[in-house]
């Protein structure tokens, strides 16, 4: 992650993603304007990094980037030529790195990252198994360059790839590079990108356009926001190769109204890309038009179906439509229409530059490149992470990851439990899948798929029957309410869910839930239908004991659900006041003065009052 600095000043990068935003990091950026001033330090911007500075001074290249992907590590700081990462900066911090490092040329130890496993402490990202162990290329300048500024997006080759697209190469040929690289969606079944384009491309018509789905609304999911904030241009060069690829003349962002930062970012570079005649009437001198609109979604999830997503730009309620015909044949507003999602977009000019050999050099041989995760949960460290497909679950939590944590965060070097991936499409992949390869086929013969790409582990403390109802939950609240097996099929999922944590439900109940799931996936029309018992069916699939402990115990093995917990009094904490047992309206409570009681499971009515009238916090599960 080398960084060319100017002329004799340093250079430091300060991550703007949003995760560090929330975290304080422009305050950060503005700490250190005021200590480089403080300190006789000339500060300039990207704009005027090459201006003279008068010799003998420092000069300070103070720039933000996008999400550098350590997210539970921000603010992030990195100090260039000596790529120095900092962790966890505070505005008050900024003084010490100028005086320290700027200055004196010496390590801030207590802001280096400290590797829980070893206690190595690490200076910067070549020393750290996080980034070490990642294959970082579509995100590879997110962490880099400003956001906000074109000059610095094409000093790093940025649009050389769309120049080559639109005036070297003709619209059979770039997308020949696109089936021949393998590329796969990155946003959902993983459907080829470049025989998709020679769908639209076949299609007889004067109008075409491009869509980039940019409606990421799985939970815990933030790979294209990510990108939209980190490196837009890229994602704009690759509705641009889109374009030339099937005749486009028109494109569309669509990007969620919760994603403020990403709004703003993809606006700018669309008016600097059209400011510096990237994009207009004539692009490149090819004689070719390319306009793109950017238009924010009201954070409805089915949006995120092409179908819906193009009912929502042309003004109508988002609701899916049958197939065929597809967008291929009859997409936005009855034109051939391509759709590709952020990071599949994203990886295009890269293709395009570095040639489909050089891609495929990455990955599996039918899921060839890298592919971009969410990596949260229970796990030591969480972010934005970037693998070759075919890496295993193995590499991904335990040693990108870090290992499983408690809930308290702590590192327990125990076994982990389950991994949700694909959010609410997909499923739980367990302990027997740590050594599968990651990829689209192997995803989907174990009942999950790579989806957009979120990753929540789960330690052994976790409820897989409150999970898959939390899933089930979202989906049920997201239905557009179309299809009759999804509006109604979700919400009596939901209900079969809520007897079982409720202790209400018996065998039968878990038979009739796989069995409405399965005729929801079948009748649903779209994905969203499609996919929505996929946690549930999953889970029932490789957690079926802790389900049958729920209905035939009535027993929650983990002790989180409420309605199963028996309350239990400690007899190392109970000092046999009597209290509990004064208060106890059904007499469940016995035991002799100044000695331990004990409650009486079948008749404890649980309503709590022992734990509320107890001063010894002696009593456990209420």
């Amino acid at each position: 992650m080398a960084i060319e600095v100017t002329k004799n000043a340093r250079r430091i990068v300060i991550c703007a993603g949003t995760g560090c935003v929330a975290n304080g990091s422009l305050d950060v950026h503005d700490a250190f304007v005021e200590a480089a001033e403080a300190n006789g330090i000339t500060v300039v911007d990207t704009a005027d990094a090459a201006a003279a500075i008068p010799d003998g001074n420092i000069g300070l290249h103070l720039s933000k980037s996008g999400c550098q992907g350590f997210c539970q590590m921000g603010p992030l700081v990195t100090v260039y030529p000596e790529n120095i990462l900092y962790t966890r900066v505070r505005p008050e911090d900024a003084a010490e790195i100028v005086t320290e490092t700027l200055v004196a040329g010496k390590l801030v130890e207590r802001l280096l990252y400290r590797e829980p496993n070893s206690g190595q402490v690490c200076k910067g990202v070549d020393e750290i198994p996080f980034y070490t162990k990642q294959q970082r290329t579509v995100l590879g300048n997110c962490g880099i360059i400003d956001p906000e500024n074109l000059d610095e997006y094409k000093a790093w080759g940025g649009y050389e790839a769309a120049q080559k697209a639109f005036t070297g190469l003709t619209p059979e040929e770039v997308c020949k590079e696109m089936v021949d690289s393998g590329l796969r969606g990155r946003g959902g079944g993983g459907f080829p990108t470049g025989l998709k384009w020679q769908l639209t491309l076949k299609e007889k018509s004067n109008k075409k356009y491009v869509i980039c789905n940019g409606d990421e609304g799985d939970p815990g999911a933030f790979m294209d926001r990510s990108l939209m904030e980190g490196n837009p241009h890229r994602v704009l060069e690759g509705m641009m190769i889109a374009a030339r690829g099937v005749g486009a003349d028109e494109g569309y962002v669509y990007v969620r109204l919760e994603y403020p930062l990403a709004v703003k970012r993809i606006k700018k570079a669309v008016a600097d890309a059209e400011a510096a005649g990237i994009l207009g009437a004539d692009v490149f001198g090819s004689g070719h038009a390319f306009r793109i609109n950017v238009m924010e979604g009201a954070g409805a999830f089915v949006c995120g179906e092409e179908t819906a997503l193009i009912a929502s730009i042309e003004g109508k309620r988002g609701m899916p439509s049958p197939k065929p015909p597809f967008p291929a044949q009859s997409g936005l507003w009855g034109q051939p229409t391509v759709i590709n999602n952020v990071e599949t977009l994203a990886t295009v000019p890269l293709i395009l530059r570095h040639g489909a050999a050089e891609f495929r050099s990455a990955g599996t041989e039918k899921s060839p490149g890298t592919k971009t995760f969410a990596l949260t949960g229970h796990v030591a460290n969480t972010g934005l992470i970037e693998v070759p497909l075919g890496t295993t679950l193995r590499e991904i939590v335990h040693e990108i990851g870090g290992g499983v944590t408690n809930d308290a965060g702590e590192l327990t070097h125990g076994p982990f439990k389950a991994v949700q991936i694909g959010g609410p499409s997909g499923g739980c992949l367990v302990a027997e899948h740590l050594d599968m390869a990651m990829d689209y086929d192997s995803l989907r013969a174990a009942g999950a798929m790579v989806g957009s790409g979120g990753l929540v582990v789960m330690n052994q403390d976790t409820c897989m029957v409150q999970i898959a109802r939390f899933f089930m939950q979202f989906t049920q609240n997201e239905s557009c309410g179309k299809c009759v097996l999804c509006r109604e099929g979700t919400k009596q999922m939901l209900a079969l869910l809520d007897s079982i944590i409720h202790g209400e439900a018996d065998e039968s109940t878990l038979d009739l839930l796989e069995k409405l799931g399965r005729a929801v996936a079948k009748g649903s029309l779209c994905g969203l239908g499609k996919t929505a018992p996929n946690p549930v069916l999953s889970t029932l699939r490789y957690f079926r004991d802790e389900y049958l402990a729920h209905v035939r115990d009535k027993r929650c093995p983990t002790k989180n659900c409420r309605a199963l917990l028996m309350p239990e009094i400690d007899p190392e904490k109970c000092k046999g006041c009597t209290l509990c047992a004064r208060k106890c309206p059904v007499g469940a409570i016995t035991g002799e003065k100044r000695e331990a009681h004990r409650i009486d499971p079948t008749v404890c009515i649980k309503c709590g009052a022992c734990a509320e009238a107890c001063k010894f916090d002696a009593i456990t599960g209420v």
